[in-house]
């Protein structure tokens, strides 16, 4: 659970706020406060208490759905850090 915390913290440091959680309390759904650039789209992310991961989910040409999915906290700060270009090209 505290790795969860962790990710969870880099996500609100990223950007990302709350949306919604599961009642049993092991998802919890984020957004990006602000569209991508040039886009009317959020990015979302999804917490998972069970595996302690978080998967970032975002659109770089309509209709197409990307996703990549983090165990380290390390890992998930530095892509939260790049550019949107860099991101859409990951």
């Amino acid at each position: 659970m505290y790795r969860v915390q962790r990710l969870r913290n880099a996500a609100r440091e990223g950007g990302f706020i709350e949306v919604n959680g599961s009642a049993q309390g092991s998802v919890l759904w984020l957004r990006k406060n602000k569209p991508d650039a040039g886009r009317e789209t959020y990015q979302r992310m999804c917490l998972d208490g069970l595996t302690a991961s978080a998967t970032v989910y975002w659109t770089d040409l309509p209709g197409k759905i990307n996703s990549k999915t983090f165990r380290g906290v390390p890992a998930l700060e530095e892509w939260l850090k790049a550019t949107p270009e860099t991101c859409a090209q990951r």
